[in-house]
């Protein structure tokens, strides 16, 4: 039987991990250079997207001072940004688990970033709004 959207909410814990991100915009042809600078961050989370646009990439605000120099051309990095890793396995065929949080949030006046990894779920809020953000993820479970 596959797992409701209430369920998964049910189940769900939603942590951080303390660390302070940056977002940043880099040029199209940049994604050997970001695939460089991923494969050599030790931290447990990072992310890169890209398109036929850009090349986008979260990345420890740490991290940004080692690698500046290979990051040229470079957007961003003025907000600094904290992670919420909702840690509860989601069946890749669930509907609207990610409506229900973002709908709570948006009604929170929170702004996320969402990521999806294989089975789990992310979210990246601006920094002042990381307290917030927990307290509307929480007030959701409270709710149900």
């Amino acid at each position: 039987m596959s797992k409701t959207v209430e369920e998964a909410l049910k189940q769900a814990t939603f942590y951080s991990d303390d660390q302070l991100y940056v977002f940043l915009k880099l040029p199209a042809g940049a994604i050997t250079v970001a695939a460089g600078i991923i494969a050599e961050i030790s931290e447990p989370f990072c992310a890169l997207i890209v398109d036929k646009d850009e090349v986008s990439l979260l990345i420890p605000e740490e991290a940004l001072e080692d690698f500046k120099g290979r990051l040229r051309d470079y957007q961003g990095a003025d907000k600094r940004y904290r992670l919420i890793t909702v840690d509860v396995e989601l069946p890749m065929e669930m509907v609207g688990f990610m409506a229900r949080l973002s709908q709570k949030l948006a009604e929170a006046g929170v702004s996320i970033l969402p990521y999806a990894a294989y089975s789990r779920d992310h979210i990246v809020v601006d920094d002042q709004h990381f307290d917030n953000a927990l307290q509307a993820l929480h007030a959701l479970q409270s709710d149900i």
